[in-house]
């Protein structure tokens, strides 16, 4: 199955046409209206899409938990700053390394020396 990212608030808008020419179906959500949705909106959408989320925000990591859920895939990048051109080439990376685990359900954490993923459901420390 082919990836499709669904890019949030806070990443470069013009990286998601760097990567739909990289043949990565990628949306944004200032290209859909949802730039001031909240996460749990963002999640729905990309849920119903089939689409991974690709975030700087922690708190769609704690929204999953919280929900017990299965889907959708998140990955979150903890590297400031990142230009349309990294991010669509650490992207690359990151679905190569880690395309199972998104494809299953997986919450993927990007940082500058090594990515980390843990399969959905996320455990809850209560």
């Amino acid at each position: 199955m082919a990836m499709k990212l669904l890019l949030d608030q806070g990443l470069p808008l013009s990286a998601a046409a760097l990567l739909c020419d990289l043949e990565i179906d990628t949306i944004h959500v200032g290209e859909i209206a949802m730039s001031e949705a909240e996460d749990a909106e963002i999640i729905q959408r990309a849920r119903e899409e089939e689409r991974v989320v690709v975030t700087l925000d922690a708190d769609f990591h704690a929204l999953l938990a919280l929900q017990d859920a299965l889907t959708p895939s998140v990955i979150r990048i903890r590297i400031e700053r990142l230009r349309a051109q990294a991010l669509a080439e650490l992207l690359q990376i990151v679905i190569a390394e880690c395309e199972v685990g998104l494809e299953e359900g997986a919450a993927v954490t990007v940082e500058p020396s090594r990515i980390r993923i843990r399969r959905l459901p996320l455990i809850r420390n209560n």
